[in-house]
């Protein structure tokens, strides 16, 4: 009797991981569909698009956003971020963050003059700056959120030039159930 009841119920105990894995693949469709049209949308000096584990990154390096050691982005950064809004808006209900970035040079006088005193501060402001323009051309606001990490989790060295200018970047993660 015992193991007739293990031949009936190993048909739903298969299923139930089958049908969970359904969820992820409509999941990682979506977010392919996403990675996809932005890689149409961007090219390799604007942004760089990856997918990662339930997750799509969109890395903008700040020279493409931001004057140098600035937060106010212009009319050509406006249109760098606008490409992403078809995409944001076909998935409503993904989160989008925002994450700024520094290198390690100390934030000169003139950000100091504006309030602007450390690193974490001025990565704050860019990531603010960004979710703003992101909304204001139509991303859900909702779904919107933005934090500075200053000089946390570097992508590179900040000994050399090129590094730095590595590590001073907007990342814009999609995370979420998709629509």
């Amino acid at each position: 009797m015992q193991r007739r009841f293990l031949v009936t119920a190993l048909p739903a105990v298969l299923a139930a991981p089958l049908l969970a894995g359904c969820v992820s693949e409509q999941r990682y469709n979506q977010l392919q569909a996403a990675y996809d049209q932005l890689q149409a949308r961007y090219n390799a000096d604007e942004a760089t698009i990856q997918l990662l584990e339930g997750r799509l990154k969109v890395t903008m390096s700040d020279r493409i956003l931001f004057s140098s050691g600035g937060y106010h982005i212009d009319r050509r950064a406006q249109e760098a971020l606008g490409k992403m809004i078809p995409t944001l808006q076909g998935l409503q209900n993904t989160r989008i963050i925002v994450e700024g970035y520094t290198d390690t040079t100390p934030v000169g006088p003139e950000l100091r003059r504006q309030g602007i005193s450390t690193n974490l501060d001025l990565s704050s402001r860019r990531a603010d700056t960004v979710a703003d323009s992101l909304i204001r051309q139509g991303a859900p606001r909702n779904l919107v959120s933005a934090d500075g990490r200053g000089e946390a989790n570097p992508i590179a060295s900040n000994d050399t030039p090129a590094g730095r200018a590595q590590n001073r970047r907007i990342e814009i993660t999609l995370v979420g159930p998709g629509t």
